[in-house]
């Protein structure tokens, strides 16, 4: 149990968060969320210690231990992969260090024996002859093997020293946990895995994640940063997000209708409600979310950006036939004889460990690389808009605004009011279309790099990673875009509903080589799995 008292905190004239009173309960796992730069880290950094509040304090049950995901990657450089685990619980490896210390004494004292005896004692009351077994477990369910169990941090890759420091964090079944951005750098086994743990995790879990079906997954409660408040809701992203949608559309109504809205909200709360069987908590979950009324719902002060791709132009049947294509870069074979055919109806998701694979096939398709052997041919009927993985290139010119930087991406020269208006669909408004192209921060580069591709209204488009630097409210609103686009599509992203509820198609890039299945992403997995498995 972790608890909030009166906790405000002021940066300058900018106040983050006011008086906020908040107590979170063993057994629910909270989900923090909040606009980008509203004090979601920073709220964490206060829970942890790490930063003071200006009023107000943080307090936890009597002998309570908190742990925090670290975000330093290199901190743990000298130490091998194990003892980096075992640090999760500090007192339990001092008491580790300092009862290996006594025993390896030349001269070991009456006095010595009697503080052994009193550290065996306490490490036994800290469950420490199970900690390598269960910091073992930990690392392997992550995916790090036995075999990497002694090596230096410093051998690892920086993925692996994610995982090393997420099992330090989960180590010795703290009663609170701290966890911003947990599945960063995780492939999707392990996320997975991470998603298992929490579920049947007993004490506090406190998570900020751009992930919205990790959150979906683990999360009981959504805490929601906004006016300068934090408000505790019952169920998961999702259900806050529409019931906060609900309550938007009644705001805007001036409450008319009031109980058509009522009654949408019924459905809605006993369709959630069937939805929670994943938890524990399940059943109580139910009953809180059976309890909500409309009054209980608050309009979200969040702006989402209107993301539409339209086409100016319909398909045909011939879209692209790709026969034989391998490229090798580096001494590594990236893709080898890779063939498929792609219809005007596929939403292709590239899927695969191999980052550098996937984003190599796109730079062949949009003609920015050669293949080694191989060919490949677009339909006459197609056009293509292509968001590449690195933009920066983009973003070098000598443009004086965003309207100057976005004029020369229209197709017929539009005005500067049609462009300002379109500008300001995407959350730039105001003197911001003035700003100077190459100093916008990633998510404004993003969204003007999806502004760049909806005016070129082209028939097939092709995504790497769009979702990258992205808050969670622009994640939702492109989404909901290209859920709506009706041309072909070829795109990879590390978000999981984003990939499952586009999709209809997927290609695994594995060894060069491709699995090809018109399956959804959840039932690739599943197929995946059992695939594996058997």
């Amino acid at each position: 149990m972790i608890q909030v008292t009166d906790v405000s905190l002021r940066f300058g004239d900018r106040k983050l968060f006011e008086d906020v009173n908040i107590k979170f309960n063993p057994g629910n796992c909270y989900g923090l969320i909040g606009a980008n730069g509203a004090g979601k880290s920073t709220f964490i950094k206060i829970l942890s210690g790490e930063i003071e509040a200006q009023t107000g304090h943080v307090s936890m049950g009597r002998d309570e231990r908190l742990a925090v995901l670290k975000q330093n990657h290199f901190e743990y450089e000298e130490h091998e992969v194990l003892q980096v685990v075992l640090m999760g619980h500090a007192r339990l490896y001092e008491v580790m260090q300092e009862k290996n210390a006594i025993y390896m004494k030349e001269d070991f004292s009456d006095e010595d024996g009697i503080r052994a005896a009193e550290l065996e004692g306490e490490f036994a009351e800290m469950n420490g002859w199970e900690s390598e077994s269960e910091a073992a477990i930990l690392l392997q369910g992550l995916g790090i093997q036995e075999s990497m169990f002694s090596k230096k941090m410093a051998e690892l890759t920086g993925s692996e020293k994610v995982k090393v420091l997420l099992a330090q964090t989960l180590f010795g079944k703290p009663d609170v946990l701290l966890l911003d951005e947990p599945t960063n750098g995780l492939d999707i086994q392990a996320i997975q895995w991470l998603e298992d743990f929490l579920i049947n995790f007993e004490n506090t879990v406190i998570v900020v994640s751009h992930d919205r079906h990790f959150l979906n997954t683990v999360c009981t409660h959504i805490a929601d940063l906004d006016f300068n408040k934090i408000q505790i809701y019952v169920g998961n992203y999702d259900f806050w997000y529409e019931s906060s949608q609900l309550a938007q559309k009644m705001l805007q109504d001036h409450n008319k209708k009031k109980e058509e809205k009522i009654k949408e909200l019924q459905a809605f709360v006993a369709r959630f409600s069937a939805n929670a069987s994943k938890s524990k908590q399940a059943t109580s979950r139910k009953k809180s979310l059976e309890k909500i009324s409309l009054d209980d719902i608050k309009p979200s002060s969040r702006k989402y950006p209107f993301v539409n791709f339209e086409l100016e132009r319909e398909i045909g049947n011939d879209v692209l036939q790709v026969k034989d294509l391998s490229k090798t870069i580096d001494g590594v074979k990236l893709l080898d004889n890779v063939s498929f055919t792609m219809n005007k109806d596929d939403k292709i998701a590239l899927v695969g460990d191999n980052e550098i694979a996937k984003t190599t096939l796109m730079k062949i398709l949009m003609g920015e690389m050669e293949p080694d052997s191989g060919s490949f041919k677009w339909g006459v009927t197609t056009t293509q808009a292509y968001f590449p993985h690195e933009n920066s290139a983009y973003f070098n010119g000598d443009e004086t605004d965003l309207v100057d930087w976005l004029r020369q991406y229209s197709p017929n020269d539009q005005s500067e009011t049609f462009l300002r208006g379109f500008l300001g669909r995407m959350l730039f408004s105001g003197e911001e279309v003035r700003k100077k192209p190459n100093v916008l921060s990633g998510g404004e580069k993003v969204r003007c790099m999806l502004s760049r591709m909806m005016l070129k209204q082209a028939n097939v488009i092709l995504l790497d990673e769009p979702t990258n630097h992205l808050d969670l409210e622009s994640i939702t609103a492109l989404n909901n875009g290209l859920i709506n686009y009706k041309g072909a599509m070829i795109f990879t992203s590390h978000d999981h509903q984003f990939v499952q509820t586009i999709a209809n198609r997927i290609i695994d890039i594995r060894n060069g080589q491709i699995i090809d299945k018109q399956l959804s992403y959840d039932e690739y997995l599943q197929w995946s799995k059992d695939t594996i498995s058997s």
